[in-house]
């Protein structure tokens, strides 16, 4: 053998998520363009909606149930929901998207026993 081999090392990454929900953010008062930049429904009147949520979450496919008990909890509408990346975006007035945000984290910490970040506002 070489006196100068050295074997190599293989590292091998698995990600393993678990029930969490890494990002919860209110967006109050945003500028009208941000709704367009987010890809959001350009046929909706937008400023009437006074505020974007923004929920992160794993497994991916909490995002529906998220969706479900973010419209059941508030006035507020869904802008995006997707399952595959585990991203949920509500729109409405303030107090509408912070009842949704804290339904669906209230719901998710209780009753499923997942890792819940705190809700956070700008």
């Amino acid at each position: 053998m070489n006196e100068n081999y050295e074997p190599k090392h293989r590292i091998i990454q698995e990600l393993v998520p678990g029930k969490q929900i890494t990002l919860a953010h209110i967006v109050a008062n945003p500028d009208p363009t941000l709704y367009r930049k987010l890809g959001l429904d350009p046929s909706v009147d937008y400023s009437k909606k006074s505020a974007i949520g923004i929920v992160t979450m794993t497994p991916s496919e909490y995002a529906i149930i998220a969706a479900d008990i973010s419209l059941k909890a508030s006035g507020a509408e869904i802008g995006f929901v997707d399952r595959f990346s585990g991203t949920l975006i509500v729109v409405g007035s303030v107090s509408e998207v912070e009842a949704s945000l804290l339904a669906t984290t209230d719901y998710s910490k209780q009753k499923l026993g997942f890792n819940v970040c705190e809700i956070t506002k700008t």
